[in-house]
Protein backbone atom coordinates (compact mmCIF):
# COMPACT_ATOMS: atom_id res chain seq x y z
CA UNK A 1 0.00 0.00 0.00
CA UNK A 2 1.57 3.20 -0.94
CA UNK A 3 0.15 6.89 -0.07
CA UNK A 4 -0.98 8.86 -3.17
CA UNK A 5 1.52 11.55 -2.47
CA UNK A 6 4.50 8.67 -2.91
CA UNK A 7 3.36 8.53 -6.71
CA UNK A 8 1.88 11.82 -8.02
CA UNK A 9 3.94 15.21 -8.16
CA UNK A 10 3.44 17.49 -5.23
CA UNK A 11 1.65 19.85 -6.77
CA UNK A 12 -2.08 18.62 -6.73
CA UNK A 13 -3.61 19.83 -9.72
CA UNK A 14 -0.78 18.33 -11.81
CA UNK A 15 -1.60 15.15 -14.11
CA UNK A 16 0.68 12.69 -14.62
CA UNK A 17 0.98 13.17 -18.79
CA UNK A 18 1.51 16.81 -17.04
CA UNK A 19 4.44 15.37 -15.12
CA UNK A 20 5.53 13.41 -17.76
CA UNK A 21 5.63 15.83 -20.04
CA UNK A 22 7.34 17.99 -17.61
CA UNK A 23 10.26 15.34 -17.31
CA UNK A 24 10.88 14.61 -20.16
CA UNK A 25 11.46 17.98 -21.72
CA UNK A 26 13.77 18.65 -18.89
CA UNK A 27 15.64 15.63 -19.65
CA UNK A 28 16.22 16.72 -23.57
CA UNK A 29 16.95 20.09 -22.65
CA UNK A 30 19.32 18.79 -20.00
CA UNK A 31 23.28 19.66 -20.85
CA UNK A 32 26.03 17.57 -20.59
CA UNK A 33 27.02 19.60 -17.67
CA UNK A 34 23.67 19.54 -16.05
CA UNK A 35 23.77 15.82 -16.30
CA UNK A 36 26.79 15.70 -14.34
CA UNK A 37 25.68 18.18 -11.73
CA UNK A 38 22.26 16.45 -11.13
CA UNK A 39 23.37 12.54 -11.75
CA UNK A 40 27.23 12.24 -10.00
CA UNK A 41 26.68 9.79 -7.47
CA UNK A 42 24.68 7.91 -10.84
CA UNK A 43 27.74 8.02 -12.63
CA UNK A 44 30.17 6.27 -10.08
CA UNK A 45 27.48 3.72 -9.25
CA UNK A 46 27.11 3.16 -12.89
CA UNK A 47 31.01 3.28 -13.44
CA UNK A 48 31.22 1.03 -10.37
CA UNK A 49 29.13 -1.78 -12.03
CA UNK A 50 29.95 -1.96 -15.49
CA UNK A 51 33.59 -2.79 -14.06
CA UNK A 52 32.76 -5.96 -13.38
CA UNK A 53 32.89 -6.04 -17.27
CA UNK A 54 36.91 -5.91 -16.64
CA UNK A 55 37.24 -8.61 -15.48
CA UNK A 56 36.02 -10.55 -18.23
CA UNK A 57 38.08 -8.70 -20.39
CA UNK A 58 41.17 -9.93 -18.56
CA UNK A 59 40.65 -13.42 -17.99
CA UNK A 60 39.58 -13.84 -22.16
CA UNK A 61 42.89 -11.54 -22.73
CA UNK A 62 44.72 -14.00 -20.96
CA UNK A 63 43.39 -16.96 -23.16
CA UNK A 64 43.93 -15.36 -26.55
CA UNK A 65 47.62 -14.17 -25.19
CA UNK A 66 48.70 -17.80 -23.81
CA UNK A 67 48.23 -19.11 -27.13
CA UNK A 68 51.67 -17.26 -27.84
CA UNK A 69 53.18 -18.02 -24.81
CA UNK A 70 55.72 -20.68 -24.64
CA UNK A 71 55.61 -21.78 -20.89
CA UNK A 72 51.55 -22.51 -21.84
CA UNK A 73 52.22 -24.20 -24.69
CA UNK A 74 54.46 -26.30 -23.50
CA UNK A 75 51.70 -27.49 -20.63
CA UNK A 76 48.63 -27.94 -22.42
CA UNK A 77 50.11 -27.99 -26.08
CA UNK A 78 51.61 -30.96 -28.13
CA UNK A 79 54.85 -31.18 -30.07
CA UNK A 80 55.73 -30.13 -33.48
CA UNK A 81 57.96 -31.18 -35.99
CA UNK A 82 60.13 -28.29 -35.47
CA UNK A 83 60.61 -29.09 -32.04
CA UNK A 84 58.13 -26.12 -30.76
CA UNK A 85 55.14 -26.47 -28.78
CA UNK A 86 51.43 -25.91 -29.61
CA UNK A 87 48.14 -25.62 -28.31
CA UNK A 88 46.08 -27.48 -31.17
CA UNK A 89 43.24 -25.24 -33.37
CA UNK A 90 40.95 -27.79 -32.20
CA UNK A 91 41.59 -27.00 -28.47
CA UNK A 92 41.80 -23.33 -29.33
CA UNK A 93 38.53 -23.27 -30.68
CA UNK A 94 37.01 -25.44 -27.76
CA UNK A 95 38.69 -23.42 -25.13
CA UNK A 96 36.67 -19.74 -26.68
CA UNK A 97 34.08 -21.96 -27.12
CA UNK A 98 33.98 -23.20 -24.14
CA UNK A 99 33.58 -19.77 -22.63
CA UNK A 100 30.82 -18.47 -25.45
CA UNK A 101 28.50 -21.12 -24.56
CA UNK A 102 28.69 -20.26 -20.76
CA UNK A 103 27.66 -16.93 -21.55
CA UNK A 104 24.86 -18.13 -23.98
CA UNK A 105 23.59 -19.39 -20.57
CA UNK A 106 24.34 -16.53 -18.44
CA UNK A 107 22.59 -13.96 -20.88
CA UNK A 108 19.58 -16.32 -20.57
CA UNK A 109 19.71 -16.66 -16.63
CA UNK A 110 20.32 -12.76 -16.78
CA UNK A 111 16.75 -12.44 -18.76
CA UNK A 112 14.67 -13.90 -15.74
CA UNK A 113 16.91 -13.38 -12.34
CA UNK A 114 17.96 -9.42 -12.77
CA UNK A 115 14.14 -8.52 -13.66
CA UNK A 116 12.71 -10.56 -10.62
CA UNK A 117 15.59 -10.59 -7.72
CA UNK A 118 17.24 -6.92 -8.93
CA UNK A 119 20.54 -5.89 -10.34
CA UNK A 120 22.43 -5.38 -7.23
CA UNK A 121 21.84 -8.84 -6.06
CA UNK A 122 22.53 -10.61 -9.31
CA UNK A 123 26.06 -8.98 -9.30
CA UNK A 124 26.96 -9.67 -5.86
CA UNK A 125 25.65 -13.54 -6.82
CA UNK A 126 28.11 -13.81 -9.62
CA UNK A 127 30.87 -12.31 -7.66
CA UNK A 128 30.84 -14.86 -5.07
CA UNK A 129 30.76 -17.91 -7.69
CA UNK A 130 33.42 -16.45 -9.69
CA UNK A 131 35.56 -15.90 -6.04
CA UNK A 132 35.26 -19.99 -5.99
CA UNK A 133 35.75 -20.43 -9.69
CA UNK A 134 38.87 -18.59 -10.85
CA UNK A 135 40.77 -22.11 -8.06
CA UNK A 136 39.95 -24.30 -11.44
CA UNK A 137 42.82 -22.43 -13.94
CA UNK A 138 45.18 -22.11 -10.99
CA UNK A 139 45.31 -25.49 -10.18
CA UNK A 140 44.58 -26.76 -13.36
CA UNK A 141 46.31 -29.66 -14.92
CA UNK A 142 44.78 -30.36 -18.77
CA UNK A 143 43.25 -28.36 -21.06
CA UNK A 144 39.78 -30.64 -19.73
CA UNK A 145 40.48 -28.76 -16.24
CA UNK A 146 40.35 -25.30 -18.11
CA UNK A 147 37.40 -26.08 -20.23
CA UNK A 148 35.55 -26.89 -17.26
CA UNK A 149 36.24 -23.35 -15.92
CA UNK A 150 35.63 -21.25 -19.19
CA UNK A 151 31.88 -23.03 -19.34
CA UNK A 152 31.28 -22.32 -15.58
CA UNK A 153 32.80 -19.04 -15.81
CA UNK A 154 31.01 -18.08 -18.41
CA UNK A 155 27.58 -18.18 -16.76
CA UNK A 156 28.29 -15.06 -14.54
CA UNK A 157 30.32 -13.06 -17.29
CA UNK A 158 27.21 -13.77 -19.78
CA UNK A 159 25.01 -11.85 -16.69
CA UNK A 160 27.60 -9.16 -16.50
CA UNK A 161 27.72 -8.28 -20.32
CA UNK A 162 24.20 -7.17 -20.52
CA UNK A 163 23.54 -6.20 -17.20
CA UNK A 164 26.18 -3.30 -16.92
CA UNK A 165 24.60 -2.08 -19.97
CA UNK A 166 20.88 -2.42 -18.92
CA UNK A 167 22.06 -0.80 -15.67
CA UNK A 168 24.00 2.22 -17.30
CA UNK A 169 20.89 2.98 -19.44
CA UNK A 170 18.43 3.09 -16.82
CA UNK A 171 19.85 5.12 -13.85
CA UNK A 172 21.35 8.26 -15.81
CA UNK A 173 19.73 10.98 -17.66
CA UNK A 174 19.43 11.38 -21.56
CA UNK A 175 22.59 13.74 -21.78
CA UNK A 176 24.51 10.77 -19.94
CA UNK A 177 22.93 7.53 -21.61
CA UNK A 178 25.58 7.65 -24.68
CA UNK A 179 28.47 8.08 -22.36
CA UNK A 180 28.08 5.41 -19.72
CA UNK A 181 26.71 3.09 -21.49
CA UNK A 182 29.64 2.78 -24.15
CA UNK A 183 32.18 3.09 -20.63
CA UNK A 184 31.41 -0.36 -20.53
CA UNK A 185 33.67 -0.78 -23.49
CA UNK A 186 36.44 1.30 -21.96
CA UNK A 187 35.80 -1.64 -19.47
CA UNK A 188 36.72 -4.50 -21.82
CA UNK A 189 39.87 -2.90 -22.51
CA UNK A 190 40.59 -2.17 -19.15
CA UNK A 191 40.81 -5.50 -18.50
CA UNK A 192 42.52 -6.24 -21.80
CA UNK A 193 45.50 -3.87 -20.91
CA UNK A 194 45.88 -5.40 -17.52
CA UNK A 195 45.87 -8.53 -18.68
CA UNK A 196 48.36 -8.43 -21.67
CA UNK A 197 50.71 -6.34 -19.42
CA UNK A 198 50.84 -9.73 -16.38
CA UNK A 199 51.25 -11.93 -19.06
CA UNK A 200 54.37 -9.76 -21.05
CA UNK A 201 55.73 -10.00 -17.45
CA UNK A 202 55.27 -13.37 -17.03
CA UNK A 203 57.67 -14.56 -20.24
CA UNK A 204 60.88 -14.60 -18.01
CA UNK A 205 59.50 -17.08 -15.61
CA UNK A 206 60.13 -20.65 -16.21
CA UNK A 207 57.91 -22.94 -14.11
CA UNK A 208 53.58 -23.30 -14.35
CA UNK A 209 53.24 -20.19 -12.09
CA UNK A 210 54.08 -18.09 -15.24
CA UNK A 211 50.91 -18.81 -16.47
CA UNK A 212 49.12 -19.58 -13.07
CA UNK A 213 49.35 -16.71 -11.40
CA UNK A 214 47.90 -14.40 -14.27
CA UNK A 215 44.71 -16.23 -13.36
CA UNK A 216 45.35 -15.94 -9.66
CA UNK A 217 45.77 -12.27 -9.63
CA UNK A 218 41.73 -12.43 -10.63
CA UNK A 219 40.64 -12.66 -7.13
CA UNK A 220 42.19 -9.05 -6.59
CA UNK A 221 38.61 -7.79 -8.01
CA UNK A 222 36.48 -9.78 -5.76
CA UNK A 223 36.87 -8.07 -2.53
CA UNK A 224 36.70 -4.10 -3.66
CA UNK A 225 33.54 -4.59 -5.87
CA UNK A 226 31.61 -6.69 -3.93
CA UNK A 227 32.09 -4.09 -1.19
CA UNK A 228 31.13 -1.25 -3.18
CA UNK A 229 27.95 -2.96 -5.41
CA UNK A 230 27.13 -4.15 -1.67
CA UNK A 231 26.39 -0.42 -1.30
CA UNK A 232 24.76 0.33 -5.01
CA UNK A 233 20.98 1.83 -5.28
CA UNK A 234 18.63 -0.40 -7.11
CA UNK A 235 17.62 0.77 -10.84
CA UNK A 236 14.39 2.88 -10.38
CA UNK A 237 13.40 2.17 -13.63
CA UNK A 238 13.31 -1.46 -12.63
CA UNK A 239 11.42 -0.85 -9.45
CA UNK A 240 9.01 1.07 -11.52
CA UNK A 241 7.72 -1.72 -13.70
CA UNK A 242 7.69 -3.51 -10.45
CA UNK A 243 5.08 -1.34 -9.31
CA UNK A 244 7.27 -0.02 -6.09
CA UNK A 245 6.52 3.67 -6.31
CA UNK A 246 7.95 4.48 -2.86
CA UNK A 247 11.02 2.30 -3.01
CA UNK A 248 11.56 4.18 -6.46
CA UNK A 249 11.80 7.36 -5.58
CA UNK A 250 13.68 6.22 -2.55
CA UNK A 251 16.52 5.02 -4.83
CA UNK A 252 16.13 8.04 -7.04
CA UNK A 253 17.80 10.43 -4.59
CA UNK A 254 20.30 8.00 -3.74
CA UNK A 255 21.38 8.62 -7.25
CA UNK A 256 20.71 12.48 -7.72
CA UNK A 257 21.85 15.70 -6.07
CA UNK A 258 18.64 17.30 -6.92
CA UNK A 259 19.57 20.33 -4.53
CA UNK A 260 22.07 21.28 -6.92
CA UNK A 261 19.78 22.70 -9.56
CA UNK A 262 16.68 24.31 -8.61
CA UNK A 263 14.29 22.79 -11.09
CA UNK A 264 14.71 18.86 -10.61
CA UNK A 265 11.55 17.15 -9.47
CA UNK A 266 12.06 13.62 -8.38
CA UNK A 267 8.38 12.90 -8.35
CA UNK A 268 8.11 14.38 -11.84
CA UNK A 269 11.05 12.09 -13.11
CA UNK A 270 9.07 9.19 -11.45
CA UNK A 271 6.10 10.07 -13.39
CA UNK A 272 8.16 10.10 -16.80
CA UNK A 273 9.15 6.60 -15.80
CA UNK A 274 5.72 5.35 -15.29
CA UNK A 275 4.14 6.88 -18.17
CA UNK A 276 6.71 5.13 -20.53
CA UNK A 277 6.10 1.81 -18.44
CA UNK A 278 2.03 2.29 -19.06
CA UNK A 279 2.91 3.27 -22.54
CA UNK A 280 5.12 -0.10 -23.08
CA UNK A 281 2.05 -2.03 -22.00
CA UNK A 282 -0.08 -0.20 -24.33
CA UNK A 283 2.21 -1.12 -26.99
CA UNK A 284 3.62 -4.71 -25.72
CA UNK A 285 1.17 -7.00 -23.50
CA UNK A 286 3.78 -9.21 -22.19
CA UNK A 287 7.70 -8.95 -21.06
CA UNK A 288 8.55 -12.43 -21.97
CA UNK A 289 11.42 -13.68 -24.22
CA UNK A 290 8.72 -15.33 -26.59
CA UNK A 291 7.20 -11.32 -26.73
CA UNK A 292 10.71 -9.56 -28.15
CA UNK A 293 9.76 -11.30 -31.17
CA UNK A 294 6.19 -10.45 -31.78
CA UNK A 295 4.99 -7.18 -33.28
CA UNK A 296 7.50 -4.24 -33.24
CA UNK A 297 9.28 -6.09 -30.69
CA UNK A 298 10.54 -8.21 -33.54
CA UNK A 299 12.65 -5.24 -35.60
CA UNK A 300 14.06 -3.95 -32.31
CA UNK A 301 15.22 -7.64 -31.17
CA UNK A 302 16.49 -7.84 -34.94
CA UNK A 303 18.75 -4.76 -34.94
CA UNK A 304 19.99 -5.18 -31.11
CA UNK A 305 21.32 -8.92 -32.33
CA UNK A 306 23.08 -7.51 -35.93
CA UNK A 307 24.43 -4.33 -33.97
CA UNK A 308 25.70 -6.79 -31.36
CA UNK A 309 26.82 -9.52 -34.21
CA UNK A 310 28.72 -7.05 -36.32
CA UNK A 311 31.34 -6.67 -33.72
CA UNK A 312 32.59 -9.88 -34.80
CA UNK A 313 31.45 -10.13 -38.25
CA UNK A 314 33.38 -6.77 -38.97
CA UNK A 315 36.94 -8.27 -38.28
CA UNK A 316 37.03 -8.22 -34.39
CA UNK A 317 37.26 -12.26 -33.42
CA UNK A 318 40.48 -11.61 -35.93
CA UNK A 319 41.65 -9.55 -34.04
CA UNK A 320 41.32 -11.01 -30.38
CA UNK A 321 43.92 -13.91 -31.76
CA UNK A 322 46.15 -10.29 -32.19
CA UNK A 323 49.19 -11.95 -30.49
CA UNK A 324 49.31 -15.07 -31.92
CA UNK A 325 48.52 -13.59 -35.29
CA UNK A 326 51.42 -11.24 -34.91
CA UNK A 327 53.78 -14.09 -34.23
CA UNK A 328 52.56 -15.93 -36.98
CA UNK A 329 52.97 -12.92 -39.17
CA UNK A 330 56.73 -13.14 -38.52
CA UNK A 331 57.17 -10.94 -35.49
CA UNK A 332 59.95 -11.87 -32.68
CA UNK A 333 57.24 -12.98 -29.15
CA UNK A 334 58.17 -10.13 -27.31
CA UNK A 335 56.98 -7.25 -30.15
CA UNK A 336 53.71 -9.20 -30.42
CA UNK A 337 52.80 -9.21 -26.94
CA UNK A 338 53.79 -4.90 -27.60
CA UNK A 339 51.52 -4.52 -30.61
CA UNK A 340 48.97 -6.62 -28.18
CA UNK A 341 49.64 -4.13 -25.25
CA UNK A 342 49.16 -1.29 -28.01
CA UNK A 343 45.91 -2.48 -28.98
CA UNK A 344 44.27 -3.21 -26.19
CA UNK A 345 44.80 0.55 -24.90
CA UNK A 346 43.88 1.98 -28.23
CA UNK A 347 40.53 0.04 -26.64
CA UNK A 348 40.76 2.27 -24.02
CA UNK A 349 41.74 5.44 -25.37
CA UNK A 350 38.98 5.05 -28.02
CA UNK A 351 36.14 5.17 -25.92
CA UNK A 352 37.13 8.64 -24.54
CA UNK A 353 37.64 9.89 -28.90
CA UNK A 354 34.31 8.07 -29.22
CA UNK A 355 32.59 10.45 -26.35
CA UNK A 356 33.82 13.44 -28.20
CA UNK A 357 32.82 12.86 -31.63
CA UNK A 358 29.24 11.87 -29.62
CA UNK A 359 29.55 15.46 -28.03
CA UNK A 360 30.36 17.23 -31.30
CA UNK A 361 26.87 16.08 -32.60
CA UNK A 362 27.85 13.16 -34.49
CA UNK A 363 24.85 10.16 -34.40
CA UNK A 364 24.98 6.98 -33.36
CA UNK A 365 24.19 5.20 -36.32
CA UNK A 366 26.25 7.56 -38.47
CA UNK A 367 30.11 6.51 -36.25
CA UNK A 368 28.86 3.17 -36.95
CA UNK A 369 28.52 3.43 -40.58
CA UNK A 370 31.45 5.04 -40.95
CA UNK A 371 33.16 3.18 -38.97
CA UNK A 372 32.50 0.01 -40.98
CA UNK A 373 33.73 1.32 -43.70
CA UNK A 374 37.05 2.17 -42.44
CA UNK A 375 37.35 -1.40 -41.00
CA UNK A 376 36.65 -2.66 -44.33
CA UNK A 377 39.20 -0.67 -46.00
CA UNK A 378 41.93 -1.96 -43.47
CA UNK A 379 41.02 -5.38 -43.61
CA UNK A 380 41.44 -5.71 -47.57
CA UNK A 381 44.52 -3.58 -47.15
CA UNK A 382 46.12 -6.42 -44.23
CA UNK A 383 45.25 -8.49 -46.72
CA UNK A 384 47.04 -7.52 -49.83
CA UNK A 385 50.27 -7.47 -47.55
CA UNK A 386 50.34 -11.43 -47.85
CA UNK A 387 51.67 -10.79 -51.85
CA UNK A 388 54.60 -8.56 -50.37
CA UNK A 389 57.50 -10.69 -51.47
CA UNK A 390 59.80 -12.66 -48.86
CA UNK A 391 62.41 -10.28 -49.07
CA UNK A 392 60.41 -7.89 -47.19
CA UNK A 393 58.47 -10.38 -45.04
CA UNK A 394 59.84 -8.47 -41.66
CA UNK A 395 58.98 -4.77 -42.93
CA UNK A 396 55.26 -6.44 -43.85
CA UNK A 397 54.77 -7.98 -40.30
CA UNK A 398 55.25 -4.87 -38.72
CA UNK A 399 53.31 -2.98 -41.32
CA UNK A 400 51.05 -5.91 -40.29
CA UNK A 401 51.22 -4.37 -36.71
CA UNK A 402 51.02 -0.81 -37.70
CA UNK A 403 47.73 -1.13 -39.52
CA UNK A 404 46.01 -3.45 -37.01
CA UNK A 405 46.39 -0.88 -34.50
CA UNK A 406 44.99 1.28 -36.70
CA UNK A 407 41.85 -1.12 -37.34
CA UNK A 408 41.58 -1.38 -33.55
CA UNK A 409 41.68 2.83 -33.41
CA UNK A 410 38.66 2.97 -36.03
CA UNK A 411 37.00 0.04 -34.13
CA UNK A 412 36.76 1.88 -30.99
CA UNK A 413 35.94 5.05 -32.23
CA UNK A 414 33.04 3.62 -33.79
CA UNK A 415 32.05 0.35 -33.80
CA UNK A 416 33.32 -1.29 -30.86
CA UNK A 417 32.07 2.02 -29.00
CA UNK A 418 28.51 2.97 -30.13
CA UNK A 419 27.70 -0.45 -29.92
CA UNK A 420 26.86 -0.51 -26.44
CA UNK A 421 25.00 2.97 -26.67
CA UNK A 422 22.87 1.22 -29.58
CA UNK A 423 22.23 -1.90 -27.75
CA UNK A 424 21.19 0.05 -24.41
CA UNK A 425 18.61 2.63 -26.20
CA UNK A 426 16.98 0.65 -29.35
CA UNK A 427 14.94 -2.12 -27.01
CA UNK A 428 11.56 -1.40 -24.77
CA UNK A 429 12.86 -0.56 -21.12
CA UNK A 430 9.74 -3.59 -20.48
CA UNK A 431 12.04 -5.84 -22.52
CA UNK A 432 15.43 -4.29 -22.19
CA UNK A 433 16.61 -7.46 -20.61
CA UNK A 434 15.36 -9.54 -22.87
CA UNK A 435 16.39 -8.10 -25.63
CA UNK A 436 19.93 -7.04 -24.93
CA UNK A 437 20.40 -10.62 -23.51
CA UNK A 438 18.90 -11.82 -26.62
CA UNK A 439 21.51 -9.38 -28.88
CA UNK A 440 24.76 -10.15 -27.01
CA UNK A 441 23.90 -14.08 -27.27
CA UNK A 442 23.84 -13.66 -31.33
CA UNK A 443 26.99 -12.13 -30.61
CA UNK A 444 28.26 -15.25 -29.10
CA UNK A 445 26.68 -17.37 -31.17
CA UNK A 446 28.51 -15.66 -34.39
CA UNK A 447 31.26 -15.85 -31.50
CA UNK A 448 31.43 -19.36 -31.72
CA UNK A 449 31.03 -19.67 -35.10
CA UNK A 450 34.52 -17.29 -35.87
CA UNK A 451 36.02 -19.18 -32.87
CA UNK A 452 36.26 -22.47 -34.83
CA UNK A 453 37.30 -20.55 -37.79
CA UNK A 454 39.78 -18.23 -37.09
CA UNK A 455 41.76 -20.78 -35.23
CA UNK A 456 42.09 -22.97 -38.20
CA UNK A 457 42.46 -20.11 -40.54
CA UNK A 458 45.74 -18.86 -38.15
CA UNK A 459 47.50 -22.07 -36.93
CA UNK A 460 50.35 -23.04 -38.63
CA UNK A 461 49.72 -26.60 -38.29
CA UNK A 462 45.87 -26.09 -39.92
CA UNK A 463 44.92 -23.68 -43.14
CA UNK A 464 47.83 -21.09 -42.47
CA UNK A 465 46.27 -18.39 -44.08
CA UNK A 466 47.98 -15.78 -42.46
CA UNK A 467 47.75 -12.29 -43.59
CA UNK A 468 44.90 -13.81 -46.28
CA UNK A 469 42.49 -14.22 -43.33
CA UNK A 470 41.95 -10.64 -43.41
CA UNK A 471 40.37 -10.94 -46.87
CA UNK A 472 37.56 -13.44 -45.49
CA UNK A 473 36.73 -10.60 -42.67
CA UNK A 474 37.30 -7.96 -44.90
CA UNK A 475 34.26 -9.73 -47.36
CA UNK A 476 31.70 -9.83 -44.75
CA UNK A 477 32.31 -6.41 -43.03
CA UNK A 478 31.43 -5.17 -46.61
CA UNK A 479 27.91 -6.65 -46.01
CA UNK A 480 27.60 -5.75 -42.43
CA UNK A 481 28.10 -1.82 -44.02
CA UNK A 482 24.95 -2.63 -46.09
CA UNK A 483 22.86 -4.30 -43.77
CA UNK A 484 23.22 -0.80 -41.32
CA UNK A 485 22.29 1.44 -43.72
CA UNK A 486 19.09 0.28 -44.61
CA UNK A 487 18.32 -1.08 -40.56
CA UNK A 488 19.73 0.43 -37.56
CA UNK A 489 18.28 3.91 -36.92
CA UNK A 490 19.63 6.64 -35.02
CA UNK A 491 18.34 6.50 -31.43
CA UNK A 492 20.31 9.90 -30.16
CA UNK A 493 18.43 12.79 -28.58
CA UNK A 494 15.32 10.61 -28.43
CA UNK A 495 13.65 9.70 -24.92
CA UNK A 496 12.40 6.08 -24.42
CA UNK A 497 8.94 7.02 -25.11
CA UNK A 498 10.07 8.49 -28.66
CA UNK A 499 11.60 5.54 -29.36
CA UNK A 500 8.78 3.39 -28.68
CA UNK A 501 6.58 5.14 -30.72
CA UNK A 502 8.81 5.74 -33.55
CA UNK A 503 8.97 1.57 -33.65
CA UNK A 504 5.55 1.43 -33.18
CA UNK A 505 4.68 3.49 -36.40
CA UNK A 506 6.97 2.03 -38.53
CA UNK A 507 9.72 4.47 -39.26
CA UNK A 508 12.10 3.55 -41.60
CA UNK A 509 15.88 3.30 -39.84
CA UNK A 510 16.90 6.54 -42.31
CA UNK A 511 13.74 8.51 -41.32
CA UNK A 512 14.49 8.40 -37.56
CA UNK A 513 16.14 11.46 -36.40
CA UNK A 514 14.42 13.59 -38.68
CA UNK A 515 10.76 12.29 -37.82
CA UNK A 516 8.59 14.77 -35.40
CA UNK A 517 6.80 13.24 -32.92
CA UNK A 518 4.41 14.06 -29.43
CA UNK A 519 4.39 11.38 -27.50
CA UNK A 520 1.81 13.36 -25.00
CA UNK A 521 -0.56 14.07 -27.78
CA UNK A 522 -0.89 10.20 -29.19
CA UNK A 523 -3.34 7.90 -28.72
CA UNK A 524 -0.68 5.46 -27.20
CA UNK A 525 -0.10 8.31 -24.43
CA UNK A 526 -3.99 8.39 -23.67
CA UNK A 527 -4.34 4.84 -23.20
CA UNK A 528 -1.20 4.57 -21.25
CA UNK A 529 -2.54 7.38 -18.57
CA UNK A 530 -6.04 5.63 -18.48
CA UNK A 531 -4.46 2.41 -17.82
CA UNK A 532 -2.08 4.04 -15.24
CA UNK A 533 -5.39 5.38 -13.62
CA UNK A 534 -7.85 2.40 -13.96
CA UNK A 535 -4.21 0.73 -12.15
CA UNK A 536 -4.97 2.65 -9.30
CA UNK A 537 -7.05 1.47 -6.89
CA UNK A 538 -8.52 4.07 -3.64
CA UNK A 539 -8.85 2.09 -0.25
CA UNK A 540 -9.08 4.20 2.63
CA UNK A 541 -7.12 7.20 0.83
CA UNK A 542 -3.86 5.27 0.11
CA UNK A 543 -3.30 3.72 -3.76
CA UNK A 544 -2.58 0.15 -4.41
CA UNK A 545 -0.21 -0.29 -7.35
Amino acid sequence: MIPVSKITSDHDDATLVDDARAATEGEKNMTLAQGIRIYPKAILWSILISTCIAMEGYDLCLLGNFYAFPQFNRKFGHKLADGSYQVSAAWQAGLSNGANCGEIIGLFINGIVSERFGYKRTVLCCLVLMAALIAIPVTAESPNALLAYYLLAGIPWGIWQTLTISYASEVCPLALRGYLTTYVNFCWGLGQVIGVGVVKSQLGRDSDWAFRLPWALQWMWIAPLFIGVAFAPESPWLLVRKGKMEEAKRNLLRLTSPDRVADFDADKTLAMMQHTTAIEREITKGASYWDCFTGINLRRTEIVCMVWAIQNLSGNSFTGYSTYFFQQAGLPTSSAYDFAMGQYGINMIGVFGAWFLMSRGIGRRTLYLYGLCGLFVMLITIGCLAFVPDKHATAAAFATGGLMLGWATFYQLTVGTVCYSLVGEIPSRRLLIKTVALGRNAYNVVGIVCSVLTPYMVNPSAWDWKKLTAFFWGGICFLCIIYTYFRVPEPAGRSFAELDLLFEKGVSAREFAKANIDVFRSEESKNAAAAVEKDMRVDDGEVKV
